[in-house]
């Protein structure tokens, strides 16, 4: 019995991986290795909650109710955003047009005030020493009157000064200056009433502090206050473009939404809908006319207010320096002199006249800014006087020229037909002018302010209505899907 041959191929070994119902890979024709297992899929990426609410949004953009709720929450939040823009912008110029009235011009007045103050004191002193031994006790008391309210015009302005502003330091100088030039003034007087002519030295230096120190500082003072003035106006006037736009905005979006309702369902009005275009029109004009009517005050009270006020003060000023000059011209009797082109005059004399040529052409820009009679007649009455100043103060330099003295200063402050009496008359025709003029100021900017009284409240209170009346609107579509 024959066997067959046998193979000479040798088994594979135990365990191995071509071994028939052995572990691991089966065995594959061939001798190829069975192909790798596939990897695992990768856990999903987490989508973000903006992605998710897109997402959701597209979904309801498919379907007539989820555009509805779309439109109506976008013309909600259109009506409230004009009402919200439309009372910030409004509140901020009605709390400018506030400043305006009750704080900024105020305070611009009471720094002319205390230029006025002062310069009026050192006139008043000049006029005090020139009497002699026999002091006038009207001029002194003015003196002392003036120093009081310089001194309350200071505690004022300091109150209102910002910490560590130009003003703050200019107010805190002039009220190191002011008690220094009363001492000077009161030793001038100690000296005058014993009779040394060393009365005139100190008089000089104290009108000298006046002079250089004093009454720049005031100047800057006013000039500081008058730029707070200008930026209050330049707050409480500008037209509020960006409510008005949104107004516009939103009225376009709503008649849009009507247009459309209109179209799918042939229903002319929709009261939703009309009621909030009906609320977002009245904020939209009583904005614009509100803010129409407040700026033309504003402008009515700067044209016809502050202007002339400016003019009427530089006029008030020139007028107390001229008189100043024209009395320290006596006491210095030459003693200080200028010398220009070549030519030698007295200081306060040359001083005196470019003071009259100021006041001259301040009196006839005040007379042209006068809009009535009222404001009109005091500037004519202190044209009047200026003219008649001069004729008399040339008569007295005349005199004082001609070495006059007693005459000359007859002429000044005597008690008929001096020019302390034209002065005067300047002074209260100014002084009327002034009054009326802050009057027609104070009118003017509070029909403005008055104007926008209401407006923030109002068309916030509108918008929210608006609102309301919009979602009111698009409700009553979703409820006939229902």
């Amino acid at each position: 019995m024959t066997h067959p041959p046998k193979s000479s191929a040798a088994p594979p070994p135990a365990g191995s991986a071509g071994a028939a119902g052995a572990p691991g890979i089966p065995a594959q024709p061939h001798g190829r290795p069975a192909p790798a297992a596939p990897p695992a899929p990768a856990p999903p990426t987490r989508r973000t909650a903006f992605a998710e609410g897109a997402e959701r949004v597209r979904a309801a953009a498919t379907t007539e109710p989820g555009r509805l709720r779309i439109i109506g929450a976008v013309l909600a939040l259109l009506v409230l955003g004009f009402g919200a823009v439309a009372a910030w912008q409004t509140s901020t110029r009605a709390a400018a047009a506030d400043d305006v009235l009750h704080r900024s011009q105020p305070l611009s007045f009471g720094a002319a005030g205390i230029y006025r103050s002062l310069a009026d004191a050192n006139t008043a002193a000049a006029g005090t020493f020139l009497a002699g031994g026999q002091e006038n006790a009207k001029t002194r008391d003015r003196y002392e009157k003036d120093i009081r309210e310089a001194a309350a015009g200071l505690v004022t302005a300091a109150a209102n000064a910002e910490p560590g502003s130009a003003a703050e330091a200019t107010v805190a100088r002039l009220n190191r200056l002011l008690p220094e030039y009363k001492g000077l003034v009161e030793r001038a007087r100690t000296y005058n009433r014993q009779g040394y002519p060393v009365g005139g030295a100190y008089l000089r230096y104290a009108d000298e502090k006046m002079q250089k120190h004093m009454l720049p500082a005031a100047q800057a003072l006013y000039t500081t206050e008058n730029r707070r003035l200008d930026a209050d106006y330049g707050d409480a006037t500008p037209y509020p473009w960006a409510a008005i736009a949104l107004g516009v905005l939103a009225l376009a979006a709503l008649g849009w939404a009507q247009h459309r309702v209109y179209r799918r369902t042939n229903r002319v009005l929709n009261r939703g809908l009309v009621a909030a275009t009906a609320a977002t029109t009245a904020a939209l004009l009583w904005l614009v006319v509100g803010h129409a009517v407040a700026r033309s005050g504003l402008d009515g009270s700067y044209a016809h207010g502050i202007r002339s006020l400016n003019v009427l003060h530089e006029a008030r000023i020139a007028a107390l320096k001229a008189r100043g000059n024209e009395n320290l011209s006596l006491v210095a009797r030459g003693a200080d002199t200028v010398t220009v082109a070549g030519q030698t005059y007295d200081a306060h004399y040359y001083d005196f006249d470019k003071d009259m040529a100021v006041l001259r052409e301040a009196l006839s820009e005040a007379a042209r800014l006068a809009d009535d009679d009222a404001g009109s007649a005091p500037v004519t009455a202190a044209q009047s006087d200026t003219a008649v100043w001069q004729r008399r103060h040339a008569a007295a330099r005349a005199e004082d020229e001609n070495g006059n003295y007693q005459q000359a200063l007859d002429k000044v402050i005597g008690a008929g037909d001096a020019t302390a009496e034209c002065f005067d008359g300047v002074d209260r025709g100014l002084e009327r002018a002034i009054g009326h003029e802050r009057a027609e100021f104070g009118q003017a900017a509070g029909d403005g302010r008055d104007a926008l009284a209401w407006l923030p409240q109002g068309t916030a209170a509108l918008a929210v209505l608006g609102a309301a009346g919009s979602v009111a609107g698009i409700g009553r579509r979703l409820s006939e899907y229902r």
